[in-house]
């Protein structure tokens, strides 16, 4: 026993004297990179100009078929959007296949097939190879194109873009896009309505004719295949596929702007600003800065313990998270820094981002950060090995950019031997300070004061287009504009005869049919109920200075700070009333309302409540009201209903349903009598 004591009072002793050794105020040294051994994908050509690579991976039996096209950007002007539609066309039927057979056959074997502009994709088990490529040639070779499959695309995209236009990030990458851009190049230019409006199937059908070409393609073949295999398979399946001449594009290279230019789109209903740093960035995939640049984004704004994050989120509380980029591409690439901030703090925040910017080229990055980002993106790096598509992807990415061979054999011992003064030097080189554009999307009349300090200011609509410059009438009054909306709708005492209302919207909400029936009363009643199949999903009362919601079941009072939001809303017509009511009017100006000039007014209760609407400058009429809880609603389709305009269409659009509704006027009643019973 006293010989066991004695040895462990003795490891204790050489435990502790080595730990009394460790210089703790310094970082360990690195030790030597680690050796990665990657397997190399095997590859072959077809006498096409089909280049494939072949990774073979039996662990699962599982095989893939990923097939790129190598084209230019495509700048695609009055057609816009032409390259979205291309995918879905392409596996919306061939000639010996509807879309529905085609689904089911690879539904029935349990496989996946995908198409973009630039690739087809498939998988499946091995066993069902065959089918799945046959599936695959089929897509690649017969493709029908049908004008009914690209109608239901159409408006797919439609609502997309209806929706996007309300969504502020997707704002923010537009306006990012145009600013570091341009409109003229491909990487900034943008959908809209008539564009898309503009593509026929002899489009899609063209751009297929034209790219996709097995002399620009690339096969990439992962799973449970060797490279004999894969030629058997290959050859059977894709040595038919004929090659063409396939154009190329040159474009002019966006330059840096020579001062700090301020974009700003407004957008009056946000409670916060996405804000964004951006420049265009000469860097592609395989330079001498492209491994630095990783590093240096890293410690920038690539991660929770980043500079942005660090200074915006745990520093300042400003935002949930701040974060950066720096892109490669061939073509040109972005420096990036964005985040979402709250609106009172918009400037404080873009000062703070900026000053983390000029700091990091002005006075560089420490020992301390650089290892740690080293060690981050070592193990991110690593991890991905785990794949065999990284595999495929490395000797894609060799092929295509003309790496070195051992480019992603040395990526580590590359990486780990960069110093503080290789990353200084790449953040000079890559980042300029004093030619940033500085870009905003929020509330414009709370912030755009606030952003004059960083430069001048251009406004900007929600698709990245600079804003029409707005002109308001001199002697324009908020009184003046409701005044011109009554008699645009027949008129103040049309507006006032109409005590009572029934009204009947449908709409179709993900395949569902939805109602929305609604009565009003201007005595103080009202009543609303909203049904999915007919089956009633929520009613809401309000009756004098009570309101309820009931939702599945549950009833509940409406809250006392919604109440009065609740109660304003509840009047087919408030502007001819509100003066009944003891409300003020508030005029803010005049907004480009999706490209219509509207005056915005503010009908205010005594309590503070505020009721937002616009009014078409030119016509007069109300397109559009703003609620905080319930969402916008734009107003349409005016017609005649007893001696009023009333708009027949109604646009929802709420942050809790995933695309704008249209709701259609689908019955109205004025002046009908009413009951107890139509308020429950």
């Amino acid at each position: 026993m006293k010989k066991i004591i004695n040895t462990i009072v003795f490891g204790l002793l050489v435990v502790t004297s080595g730990f009394a050794q460790v210089d703790r105020s310094k970082l360990p040294a690195s030790g030597p990179a680690p050796e990665i051994k990657i397997g190399d994908a095997e590859t072959f050509t077809l006498d096409n100009g089909l280049k494939i690579f072949v990774v073979n991976n039996d662990k699962l039996p599982r095989v893939s078929f990923s097939l790129v096209l190598d084209r230019d950007p495509l700048f695609e002007g009055d057609k816009a959007g032409l390259t979205g539609f291309v995918g879905q066309m392409l596996t919306s039927g061939t000639t010996n296949r509807t879309k529905d057979q085609l689904d089911e056959e690879i539904d029935f074997i349990g496989a996946s097939l995908s198409a973009s502009s630039t690739s087809i994709f498939a998988s499946s088990l091995k066993k069902h190879q065959k089918k799945v490529l046959e599936l695959m040639a089929d897509v690649l070779y017969n493709p029908s194109f049908p004008e009914e499959e690209m109608e239901k695309i159409r408006k797919q995209t439609l609502t997309g873009l209806a929706t996007s236009k309300d969504n502020p990030d997707a704002i923010a990458s537009r306006l990012a896009a145009a600013m570091v851009y341009g409109k003229d190049h491909p990487y900034g230019e943008v959908s809209t309505e008539e564009t898309i409006k503009n593509i026929s199937v002899d489009d899609v059908r063209n751009y297929y004719q034209t790219f996709f070409k097995p002399n620009i393609a690339y096969l990439v073949v992962v799973g449970d295949m060797t490279k004999a295999e894969a030629e058997q398979v290959v050859g059977d399946y894709f040595s038919r596929w004929e090659q063409g001449d396939v154009p190329s594009f040159d474009y002019p290279t966006p330059s840096r702007t020579n001062t700090t230019k301020v974009g700003l789109v407004d957008r009056s209903s946000s409670v916060q600003t996405v804000i964004n740093v951006s420049q265009p960035v000469e860097l592609k995939l395989g330079d001498k800065d492209y491994i630095p640049s990783r590093l240096l984004n890293q410690i920038l704004g690539g991660g929770s313990s980043s500079r942005l994050f660090v200074n915006l989120r745990e520093d300042k509380g400003y935002t949930y998270g701040a974060y950066s980029s720096i892109g490669s591409d061939r073509l040109i690439a972005r420096f990036s820094a964005n985040a979402s901030v709250r609106t009172e703090v918009t400037d404080s925040a873009m000062v703070e981002m900026l000053y983390e910017i000029n700091k990091i080229v002005d006075e560089g990055v420490t020992e301390e950060e650089l290892e740690k980002a080293k060690a981050n993106l070592s193990g991110s790096f690593g991890r991905s090995l785990e794949s065999p598509q990284t595999i495929a992807n490395f000797a894609l990415n060799i092929e295509r950019y003309d790496l070195p061979k051992d480019f992603y054999a040395n990526y580590l011992k590359n990486l780990n031997d960069l110093s503080v003064e290789d990353i200084n030097a790449t953040a000079k080189r890559l980042i300029d300070p004093d030619k940033l554009y500085v870009m905003a999307v929020g509330n414009g009349d709370a912030i755009k004061d606030k952003l004059e300090q960083f430069g001048p200011i251009t406004m900007y609509d929600n698709l990245g287009f600079e804003a029409k410059e707005l002109t308001a009438d001199a002697d324009m009054t908020a009184e003046k504009v409701i005044e011109n909306y009554l008699e645009a709708i027949g008129g103040a005492e049309s507006a006032r005869n109409i005590k009572t209302a029934k009204v009947t919207l449908v709409a179709e909400v993900m395949g569902n049919s939805l109602t929305i029936d609604a009565v009003y009363d201007v005595a103080g009643k009202y009543g609303q109920k909203t049904s999915v199949m007919g089956n009633v999903m929520q009613s809401t009362t309000l009756i004098g200075d009570e309101g309820t919601v009931s939702m599945q079941g549950q009833t509940m009072e409406i809250p006392e700070d919604q109440f009065d939001m609740a109660k304003i809303n509840s009047y087919l017509f408030p502007e001819a009333i509100y003066q009944d009511l003891g409300y003020t009017l508030r005029l803010d100006g005049l907004k480009d309302v999706e490209g219509t000039p509207a005056y915005k007014v503010a009908i205010v209760t005594d309590s503070g409540t505020e009721l937002v609407n616009y009014y078409d400058q030119e016509t007069g009429l109300k397109i559009k009201n703003e609620n905080p809880v319930a969402g916008d609603t734009f107003y349409s389709d005016y017609q005649p209903k007893a001696g009023v305009l009333i708009p027949m269409m109604w646009t929802i659009k709420s942050a809790m349903i995933p695309v704008p509704m249209e709701a259609k006027v689908s019955n109205l009643e004025i002046n009908p009598e009413l009951t107890e019973e139509d308020f429950k």
